[in-house]
Parts: structure tokens; C-alpha cells; sequence
């Protein structure tokens, strides 16, 4: 069975059209399938439109959050109650075409773990939003140990197994595609072109974007936390050549009185805090991944649970 997982929020323009779309799309496949809508605290009809069409389709399954919690909590969410061998999110505005759907399910039975599609451009996107989404991919890649494909999106395919680990990652402050950037297992890419919303207007504010953005920079990367202690070394050699230079004009009459003194209490001073800033956030970086409480590992095949292996037949008495 596949389960497809769709967060919406104010979305009450484009629920039956995108219902009515995926459904002619799996229609065409031979696979059993779940429809997840996850409403993420919507204030319009929404939530009233998914549970109707819960009711009518036996394939459609209504969540409905207490209040809003946000986009990438709202994907979390469907991807824990998913029950399917693998789970495609996608958001229910149209922009990720439901006719990819099919193409997702190829690559999987190639035997893809994990099939990731990429915008190669979006019909509605302006310059300026083009240009800051590939910096900012740039810029996260060049700090990150995880890597993240630029233009990725939420749209996705993930095996049963790879989803079961997943759900390990439990941080409350989400950035979904620098998870599944660094979980490895098998994975690959389908590039799109990303069609105008089918209705309605984007539910991204821009205070939305930026917290989302620093979300990306904060949970993948604790670089900005050593910056003060590399700005710190940079300050003292820095320091230690004015204070040379201070002296030179001790020593040569020219240096006012008391200002020696002073600036080579400043250096000194200024360089040590800065040196010791980084210290602490060497420290808070650790606190920050032993908080995450991510999974020490994972697997992406476990041969101990064939029967036929002599590990299986060594540690399970019940099997001698």
C-alpha cells in the first residue's frame, strides 16, 4: 500500500480539485493506497471539506491538529500515521503535480529507498525569490555537514524503512529535507517544473520563510556557534601586531600618555572574551546535539532477522 501524505492549512480552494486529481492518478496504478490530509489548524473549511471526503472515499483519512503547529510538524505528522510500504508527501496546492506520482513509484521499485524530486523552476517565482533560494542553498551546503540538494522539495517518496527511522528524529525546531539529506540509504532525484498554485495565494509569509531558512542553518550546522571563538584567534593575532606597534611608539616618544596602557589592555582583553565566547559555544554545540536526541545509528538492511543466518540461529534459543 502507498501512503500519500498532504499538509494543508487554509486550503479550502484547492482540497477537491487536488482530491480528485491524485485519485485519478493512483486509479491508474496498481497499487492499494491512503490519502493523509493533515489540516494544520486551518480557520476556513478545510477541515469540514477533508472530513467529508473521508467519509464519501474510504482511501481519504482526516487529521486535524488543535491548532497550528506548522508546515513541517503537519508532514511529521502524517508520516508517523502513514501505514503504507512507502509514503509520498506532497503539498495539496498543485504545485507538486500529482502525475509525477507514478514516476516516484518507478524509481522506488528500481529499488530506491528514498526518491527525491527537485524544482528545476517555478512558474510564479520572481527573480529576486530565484537568486535568494539558490544562495541560500549554497550557503547552507558550504557550512553543513548534510548535504542538501538545492531546489529540493518536501515532495518526496521514502521506503517503509527508511521512514521507520525517520520517526527517530524528534527535534522540535524541523528542517525535513536536512533529515533526509543525511539519512544515506539509497537515494535519487526528479527534476520538475513547479506549475503556478491551482488556487488561492501561498501560505509563506516571508517571517515564515526566514524562520524556516534559519531553521535549515541552525539544525544542520553549529558553525555560526565557533565563529566567535575563529574571530577570536583572528583578534589576537590582529591584537598581538598592535600591540607591537604600540610599543614601537612607546619606545620612540611619539604614543600619547596612557594610551598604551589602554589599547594594549583592549587587545588583550577584547581577544580573550572573543576566544572565550567561542569556548562556550563549542560546548553549547555539544549540549545542542545530545538535546536533538537523534539516533546514535541506523540500518539499512538487518540480516540478523533472516532466519536462515547463522547470527539469527545463535542468539534466538527458540529457533535450536
Amino acid at each position: 500500500m502507498i501512503s500519500i501524505v498532504t499538509p494543508v492549512y487554509n486550503e479550502e480552494d484547492n482540497i477537491v480539485f487536488f482530491y480528485n486529481a491524485v485519485t485519478q492518478v493512483m486509479k491508474n496504478t496498481s497499487y492499494d493506497y491512503e490519502l493523509l490530509f493533515v489540516n494544520d489548524g486551518s480557520r476556513d473549511k478545510t477541515e469540514m471539506l477533508i472530513n467529508q471526503l473521508a467519509q464519501k472515499d474510504s482511501h481519504v483519512r482526516a487529521l486535524t491538529f488543535a491548532r497550528n503547529f506548522g508546515h513541517q510538524i503537519a508532514i511529521t505528522c502524517g508520516m508517523d500515521m502513514a501505514c503504507g510500504d512507502a509514503v509520498i508527501t506532497m503539498d495539496g496546492d498543485m504545485q507538486h503535480p500529482p502525475e509525477l506520482i507514478p514516476v516516484l513509484l518507478e524509481k522506488w521499485r528500481e529499488g530506491f529507498d528514498i526518491v527525491q524530486t527537485v524544482r528545476t523552476a517555478t512558474e510564479d517565482a520572481g527573480f529576486i525569490k530565484r537568486m535568494t533560494s539558490s544562495g541560500y542553498y549554497a550557503f547552507i551546503n558550504s557550512i553543513s555537514k548534510t548535504p542538501i540538494v538545492p531546489g529540493g522539495s518536501d515532495f518526496r517518496l521514502m521506503d517503509k524503512k527508511a521512514i521507520q527511522v525517520f520517526r527517530r528524529f524528534r527535534e522540535h525546531s524541523r528542517f525535513i529535507r536536512g533529515i533526509v539529506g543525511g539519512m544515506g540509504f539509497k537515494q535519487t532525484t526528479i527534476e520538475f517544473e513547479a506549475p503556478k498554485r491551482h488556487a488561492g495565494v501561498s501560505k509563506f509569509s516571508m517571517k515564515k520563510m526566514l524562520h524556516f531558512a534559519m531553521d535549515g542553518v541552525i539544525t544542520n550546522s553549529t558553525i555560526p556557534l565557533h565563529l566567535a571563538f575563529y574571530i577570536g584567534i583572528l583578534a589576537a593575532l590582529a591584537g598581538g601586531l598592535l600591540i607591537l606597534h604600540v610599543i614601537y611608539c612607546y619606545i620612540t616618544g611619539s604614543a600619547v600618555p596612557g594610551w598604551s596602557t589602554m589599547t594594549i589592555l583592549i587587545s588583550l582583553f577584547g581577544s580573550i572574551n572573543l576566544m572565550g565566547l567561542g569556548i562556550l559555544g563549542e560546548y553549547v554545540g555539544k549540549i545542542l546535539e545530545e538535546t536533538r536526541n537523534r539516533p546514535l545509528y541506523w540500518l539499512s538492511n538487518d540480516t540478523a532477522m533472516d532466519k536462515s543466518t547463522p547470527y539469527y540461529k545463535a542468539h534466538n534459543h527458540s529457533g535450536t
